[in-house]
């Protein structure tokens, strides 16, 4: 008798030999979607996954502050962790030189403490003559579970050392001079064929780095068609491949019509705002203030393989960094009301003219 095979949906895939969920660097999601991190493990939550293999994300920036270069860091920096070819580009004339500011992964202090924690809870209980035992069992463990970590804490204050890109697939490409994006969407699509998409089997994923596509120094900043065409392309060739592609851009560098096409065209839509230095209003709104950066915004979550939207809790979220160090993501919390000021955002804000209130009679 023949042997039977699993029925699947005509809108499913079989990924019944795809890799374990241990692959460092994946994360299976929901109807055959894969996931590789974003580099802030806060994002990876907030985006429930990661970024999924074959989308395109776009992050809006804020023309006064360069807080996209903290997602786009961390995002490339994840990459040279798990070994995934990258490909970088930048309107400068050395992009490669940017390689040398990305940092270095490192433990939180949170994970630290939680990690000692937890080894001297396990150590009280076991005896102390049993414990030589148990030493060479718990470092192989130890070992391997940070090999298949899926996303790490990146230190802003360390950068890589030079010698980690000697073996590392990393290309740099400078859109300064291209008159043209032709020649630059045919080295996009060398690089994606080397990542191809397999039902099944990720041997390998690519990662693509796009900084301000649409600067005002580059020679195609004027040509909105060309630019909106290369983004159609970009997002089919990703879309066929294991790989995924985040590209900033200046919205207000666009007209209001184009501005709206490449949001339109994004799988994934982020916007970074910097927050003022001494904004009174908004520090008597919201807690932490002193601690935020900046301000991120979610404004569409890719939804690949499905058609139920994602609800989040929250869409915008503060930038912080915990100890100076390693970039957080936090929602916004309302500062409480100080009731003995007798006045409040929700008293303030009636649709009458006079100020005095009045006991309901029902």
């Amino acid at each position: 008798m023949a042997a039977t095979k699993p029925r699947t949906g005509s809108f499913s895939r079989n990924f019944s030999s795809a890799h374990s969920s241990k692959t460092p660097g994946y994360k299976h999601g929901p109807n055959g979607t894969t996931f590789i991190s974003s580099g802030i493990p806060d994002l990876d939550k907030i985006l429930c996954g990661g970024f999924p293999l074959g989308s395109l994300v776009l992050v809006m920036e804020d023309a006064e502050a360069p807080h996209h270069m903290l997602l786009l860091r961390n995002f490339m920096s994840q990459g040279l962790v798990h070994n995934q070819p990258l490909l970088y580009a930048s309107p400068s004339r050395d992009p490669r030189g940017f390689l040398g500011t990305l940092p270095s992964p490192g433990a939180s202090k949170d994970d630290k403490s939680r990690d000692n924690s937890s080894e001297q809870e396990k150590g009280l209980r076991i005896a102390w003559q049993y414990k030589k035992y148990f030493g060479d069992d718990q470092e192989s463990t130890n070992a391997i579970d940070s090999k298949y970590e899926f996303c790490n804490d990146f230190d802003l204050r360390r950068p890589f050392d030079r010698h980690f890109f000697s073996g590392k697939h990393v290309e740099c490409v400078s859109i300064l001079d291209s008159s043209s994006l032709s020649n630059f969407r045919d080295r996009c699509a060398t690089f994606l064929s080397q990542v191809p998409r397999n039902d099944g089997n990720i041997s390998s994923a690519g990662r693509i780095a796009i900084q301000s596509l649409c600067a005002p120094q580059c020679d195609h900043s004027n040509m909105e068609w060309e630019m909106l065409s290369f983004l159609r392309y970009l997002k089919s060739m990703v879309r066929s491949s294991n790989a995924v592609a985040v590209v900033t851009f200046p919205p207000s560098l666009l007209s209001p019509s184009f501005s709206k096409r490449w949001q339109h065209m994004a799988d994934t839509l982020l916007s970074v705002r910097a927050i003022p230095d001494e904004d009174k209003e908004l520090a008597k709104l919201l807690t932490g203030y002193q601690d935020m950066v900046g301000l991120l915004n979610v404004h569409k979550v890719a939804q690949i393989n499905t058609q139920v939207p994602k609800i989040l809790e929250a869409t915008t979220f503060s930038i912080k960094l915990q100890k100076r160090r390693y970039l957080v993501l936090e929602c916004l919390n309302q500062a409480p009301i100080d009731v003995s000021s007798g006045s409040s955002y929700g008293s303030t804000g009636s649709c009458s003219g006079s100020s005095k209130t009045a006991s309901l009679e029902f």
